[in-house]
């Protein structure tokens, strides 16, 4: 079961000017569940795209690269579940750009405006003749209001469908945020997320959109681990279609920005977080703050040691306060001058490590008390700076075992 998160309800999930969706059971995997998803934009959408930094990366990932860079504008997108299209060699390639010739085909555009993505099963091919039967069934189905069903689409291990809506005032106009994602394992995102489409009506310039898609990316989908893999398929997507009828936002000083900012940076943690509630297995959201580092960078480099660590998250599955764990992952942070006398540990309200050592006032049972929560706050002080940052992390469970043991079953 998830942590505390639900299914989003659909009356809530804004539509977006410029912006339609459509769905298929095209089979891809399995019998009787939506796994293609189509989505049409409207001409002179800004598009900035944020991918995967593992090196074997796969064939969508390669041609939505190829694609951005052609600079002819973005059309449609195309998502498949069930075949992540990944360690396919040269015949990969070759389906991805079929793929997008034959939406290209349906929406009256050329193949290089449209972008690919997959999600599943790695070193299998993708099963072409259903993928390609399925896209005219999402092309009848294209609407504005179908979020909540294009967020079933994009699932794999998921157990609930991931979509959250925000607004935003920018000069006395109200403009909508509404965004998608998918992952529940292989989540240690080295950019974005498995997959993630944030779509919003404003206007925002091709090159100012560019720069924001990083900074909303570090803030959000970059402080989240499952399980510390980096998935092959990684990749985020933002949209900005100018269909509330604003005028274009193209400098970094424009006072409308920050407002904009915070609802972009809103949904995408809504999303991030909603994905580390959801990990394969977890029965614990856990919030990652360390403070005091002598830079953000090395903040994050322990707050992500804490994080990955296999031991530290077994031990918050079994609500056992081993918290020597965490200390032993501070100390493997690779930060070579580290003076652990300095160094102070919280759980919750719960002060743990006092100058580096066990606090005289900690009890056992208080922190059993803290770790048998379902929310759980991990606080780490360094001690050597102003510097700080948060992730955000689950427990490692059987659960998480057996779905990958059975994941191709």
């Amino acid at each position: 079961m998830p942590v505390n998160l639900t299914a989003p309800d659909p009356e809530a999930l804004a539509p977006i000017a410029g912006v339609e969706l459509g769905w298929a059971e095209a089979g891809i995997r399995k019998p009787g569940r939506k796994d293609l998803l189509l989505m049409r934009l409207a001409a002179g959408a800004s598009v900035a795209g944020l991918f995967t930094r593992n090196r074997f990366c796969a064939a969508p990932v390669l041609v939505c690269r190829e694609h951005l860079r052609a600079g002819q504008g973005v059309r449609a997108l195309v998502v498949n579940t069930g075949c992540a299209n990944a360690g396919t060699g040269a015949a990969g390639l070759a389906d991805a750009r079929a793929t997008c010739a034959e939406v290209a085909r349906l929406m009256g555009c050329a193949p290089a405006q449209v972008l690919p993505f997959s999600t599943g099963v790695i070193m299998e091919p993708l099963p072409m003749a259903r993928l390609l039967a399925g896209l005219p069934m999402a092309a009848q189905r294209l609407a504005p209001g179908h979020w909540a069903q294009a967020a079933e689409a994009i699932m794999t291990t998921d157990t609930v469908p991931k979509a959250v809506s925000r607004t935003a005032v920018l000069d006395g106009r109200t403009v909508s945020v509404t965004g998608i994602a998918k992952g529940a394992g292989m989540i240690r995102p080295d950019m974005a997320t498995m997959l993630a489409f944030i779509a919003t009506d404003a206007a925002v310039a091709p090159a100012l959109w560019q720069q924001l898609a990083p900074q909303i990316a570090d803030a959000s989908f970059n402080r989240i681990t499952v399980d510390g893999d980096t998935s092959t398929n990684d990749s985020l997507l933002l949209i900005a279609t100018g269909g509330s009828g604003m005028a274009p936002t193209a400098s970094p000083a424009d006072a409308r920005l920050p407002a904009l900012r915070e609802a972009l940076l809103a949904v995408a943690q809504h999303l991030a977080q909603s994905i580390v509630r959801d990990g394969e297995g977890a029965t614990k959201f856990i919030t990652v703050a360390v403070e005091g580092a002598a830079t953000e960078a090395e903040a994050a480099r322990v707050a992500h040691a804490i994080a990955h660590s296999p031991l530290v998250k077994t031990a918050f599955f079994a609500s056992d306060p081993n918290l020597g764990r965490i200390l032993a992952a501070v100390g493997n942070a690779g930060i070579d001058d580290l003076d652990v006398g300095r160094l102070q540990l919280y759980l919750n309200d719960v002060w743990v490590a006092r100058d580096g050592g066990r606090h005289p006032d900690y009890r056992e049972e208080d922190g059993q008390r803290a770790m048998r929560g379902a929310e759980i706050m991990v606080r780490v002080r360094l001690g050597r700076g102003e510097a700080s940052t948060t992730v955000w992390t689950c427990d490692l469970s059987h659960e998480y075992v057996r779905i990958n043991a059975d994941y191709r079953s």
